[in-house]
């Protein structure tokens, strides 16, 4: 193939294969349109002239429509590969966008800059957003709303009336009451923050913790759990080493908890390790418990509230990409598994 040529465009084309700019467009746009000799006359010429085709974003400013759905999280993009919450639930939305013949856009959110993450946001080609794990009152869903973006969010508590959740308040309850009736009235709850994962371990107040999803978890514990002691732990943002190092800190301290609660099952398989370094049992000397139900939590014991992590991901592609979706709030099941990570607390000396 030759070099490209500076200033070739569609019409340089058109006149080198002695057809109209219409059909060369059609070549790119509409190939249906064309015999497959010619588009392959086309495409072959445009190669040779060093021609790459239509500009992506001419052409979606012309026709309004971009092809891609943007995915907004306040995390590092390395979370959208390596979280297996966020796996599953891209799969799941990545499922519906092949169908639609459409694209995801990962749109990760500083929370630290949240004005480079607006940024990005305001100059988005995209049709829709995904709100995934994204605080209420983040500058970038004023921008979407102002833009007019239609939206669909995992948190009913986001500016969209349209969302995929579950009760997380009732989840954590039934969970709370599961630890209450095997006698646990010293907890402690591992939450993230913006630190590195395996920072230094630090107690927090109910006031350090930001909005959605945990706050919901931790009112469903306190609800199912008014007489016990809940202590909030964290070791840095929502990791396996987070969990290490917060359940960590907690099995050294003299007031050791009988339980220990993940407000995800990547920190809860974090304490189990944590358990597992100090040749401690879990559900016998120490309860571990998680929430979301990822791969990894039945091969460990791990007791945990199932979501339907990959229907969450579909369900919210259905409501951004599919005219027939008409019901706009969706709640979906929950469910507690018991597994062996969960036992009586121990009695007291």
């Amino acid at each position: 193939m030759c070099a490209a040529v500076a200033g070739v465009t569609l019409k340089t084309v058109a006149k080198a294969v002695g057809v109209s700019p219409s059909t060369v467009s059609n070549a790119y746009n509409k190939p249906a349109q064309l015999s497959a000799a010619l588009r392959e006359r086309i495409l072959a010429t445009a190669a040779e002239l060093g021609y790459a085709g239509p500009d992506a974003s001419a052409r979606a400013l012309r026709s309004g429509h971009a092809g891609a759905i943007g995915v907004l999280f306040t995390d590092k993009l390395s979370y959208a590969f390596s979280d297996p919450f966020a796996v599953g639930f891209l799969a799941g939305l990545a499922e519906v966008a092949e169908e639609f013949s459409t694209s995801l856009l990962l749109m990760p959110l500083s929370s630290n800059d949240p004005e480079s993450g607006s940024t990005a946001v305001q100059q988005a080609a995209i049709d829709a957003a995904a709100i995934f794990c994204v605080p209420h009152g983040h500058p970038s869903l004023d921008i979407l709303s102002a833009r007019g973006v239609p939206a669909a969010s995992t948190d009913p508590g986001t500016f969209t009336d349209s969302w995929v959740a579950i009760d997380e308040v009732a989840a954590a309850v039934e969970l709370g009451e599961h630890l209450t009736r095997l006698g646990h009235r010293d907890v402690v709850v591992l939450v993230d923050n913006a630190a590195a994962s395996g920072s230094r371990p630090m107690e927090m107040g109910l006031g350090d913790i930001g909005s959605g999803n945990p706050t919901q978890r931790l009112e469903g514990l306190r609800k199912a759990m008014p007489e016990a002691r809940i202590r909030l732990v964290s070791g840095g943002h929502n990791a396996f080493e987070s969990g290490v190092a917060g359940a960590g800190w907690a099995l050294d301290a003299q007031d050791r908890p009988t339980a220990i609660i993940g407000l995800s099952d990547v920190q809860a398989l974090g304490a189990l390790e944590a358990l597992r370094i100090r040749g401690l049992t879990p559900g016998r000397d120490v309860t571990v418990t998680g929430f979301d139900d990822i791969p990894a939590a039945e091969s460990a014991g791990l007791t945990t509230i199932h979501q339907p992590i990959k229907d969450k991901g579909r369900a919210l592609g259905r409501l951004l990409l599919d005219p027939t979706t008409t019901e706009r709030q969706l709640l979906l099941p929950t469910e507690l598994v018991v597994r062996s990570s969960s036992g009586p607390a121990p009695k007291q000396l």
